[in-house]
């Protein structure tokens, strides 16, 4: 779920008229012709009958058919309804022929599209990994190309910069991705080789095999990095080689890759576009926004630098509360409050990051769902998915937030994982029990007092923030 100025993966075609994933036929008694994209530039063509009425789940039993996907990892994928604009997982109970007759009134309703960008969009069908399938299950299931689907997922990610990670991971999967296409058993000079055939964009996220000058670098320059990064890649390889030899299975080698996504935090999330305010550095700067990527999944929310590849805040739920504020006059924003625990001068305090997006709504859904949703595993409860949200009445638009227990200051490292709260314009304020005040040079009393011996639920008093 990602907005028009969030990175979209690379091998997704731009010419929207060949990607008509839904027919728009007004004939739908009648056998249509339905293609469900893949990642790694292949799709399924089924041939569906009644469809204006045919939901997701029917689809699902269609397209796992073809893709004789077993029994035993049938809730490892779902259905994406995709453009450049918006991205969206389906309900089981959807029907997407119809959210497709519905398509531009969603981009009005969650982007900042413009008409025209509005009325040229086009979505087509995409089934991917569910966002809501754990990632200690990837790594039980054997079959090889169901692995190949979250492989060639997860491989698109990387490169396209939408995981942003170290070099030490980069270079790892880039060796393993080589070594998946080619065998394990190839010499320096065929690795070189091949890595000159494919191209260094085909192993390592485009932002690497650029550089920082772009394409204003010096020939001299790029042939450099070139070099440089082939044998980073080449290291990798030999070292993928020399410990398992030739004999490495692809399904282990696909277990592997897997495992190193898995130790980036924001593996599997569903992507958000925003923007939140820079730091105010002079008076001409004021108001000035940056554009980030807010990736949600099981495990937490975290807040990415779109340019930079890097990430500036990375929070559990058991670390945040949250809001989700509608426009009250002309010209506002829909806002998403994450609030946290932080620091100024030696001193805790309350932290609020606001995140401008017109899809706060949508993450506002999904953080509440992962949290009741990771409440309840233990006890088994069985919960509906989120997808295509209602229009909220009454009581259901206000705050929805959740806080657990205390945790650690946020550090900044030179990792690219790791938070960057000091480069975040955040509000930062304390609670005595009665009322949010601004922060003062004296502590008052706060939640950091407070110890929740289980998950907890807090409201963000954002109404006093804004008027003060």
């Amino acid at each position: 779920m990602e907005g028009d100025n969030c990175s979209f993966p690379p091998d997704l075609s731009d010419d929207h008229s060949q990607r008509g994933s839904v027919a728009s036929s007004a004939t739908l008694s009648r056998a249509q012709d339905v293609l469900v994209y893949l990642f790694g530039e292949s799709a399924v063509h089924l041939s569906v009958e009644g469809l204006g009425s045919v939901s997701v789940q029917e689809l699902g039993r269609s397209v796992r058919e073809a893709l004789q996907i077993p029994e035993s990892a049938p809730d490892a994928f779902a259905f994406w309804l995709c453009s450049p604009l918006l991205e969206l997982q389906l309900k089981v109970r959807h029907q997407p022929y119809k959210l497709c007759r519905q398509w531009q009134d969603l981009l009005y309703r969650f982007t900042d599209a413009s008409e025209d960008d509005i009325s040229q969009d086009e979505p087509y069908l995409q089934y991917r990994r569910n966002v809501f399938y754990p990632k200690s299950k990837e790594l039980q299931i054997k079959d090889e190309a169901v692995l190949r689907l979250l492989y060639e997922e997860a491989r698109s990610n990387i490169l396209s910069g939408r995981y942003p990670c170290d070099p030490e991971h980069w270079a790892g999967l880039g060796a393993l991705s080589l070594a998946l296409e080619e065998g394990p058993g190839l010499d320096s000079q065929q690795i070189t080789t091949k890595i000159r055939e494919k191209k260094l964009p085909s192993f390592v996220p485009a932002h690497v095999a650029m550089g920082s000058g772009g394409f204003f670098s010096t020939l001299r320059g790029k042939s450099s990095r070139q070099a440089e990064l082939e044998q980073k890649l080449s290291e990798e390889y030999g070292k993928i080689s020399k410990s398992t030899g030739s004999s490495l299975e692809p399904q282990q080698l696909l277990h592997q890759y897997l495992s190193m996504c898995h130790t980036l935090p924001y593996y599997g999330c569903a992507f958000f576009c925003g923007e939140i305010d820079k730091p105010v550095q002079g008076i001409l700067q004021r108001g000035k926004r940056k554009a980030v990527s807010v990736g949600i999944c099981l495990d937490g929310v975290y807040v990415m630098d779109v340019k930079e590849k890097h990430v500036l805040l990375g929070l559990r739920f058991s670390e945040l509360s949250w809001d989700h504020s509608r426009p009250e006059e002309e010209g506002d924003s829909h806002i998403l409050w994450l609030e946290f625990d932080g620091e100024e001068d030696g001193t805790p305090v309350n932290k609020l990051l606001k995140i401008y997006s017109k899809q706060a709504e949508l993450m506002s859904g999904f953080i509440e769902f992962c949290v009741e949703l990771m409440s309840t595993s233990e006890g088994g409860a069985a919960v509906n998915e989120p997808g295509v949200p209602q229009e909220p009445t009454g009581q259901e638009a206000g705050t929805r937030n959740g806080r657990g227990g205390r945790r650690g200051m946020l550090q900044r490292q030179s990792s690219v994982v790791c938070s960057r709260v000091h480069s975040l314009n955040t509000i930062s304020y304390v609670d005595n029990g009665k009322e949010i005040k601004r922060l003062k040079p004296k502590r008052a009393a706060s939640f950091f007092a407070r110890q929740a011996t289980a998950p907890t639920y807090s409201a963000v008093n954002t109404e006093s923030l804004e008027q003060g």
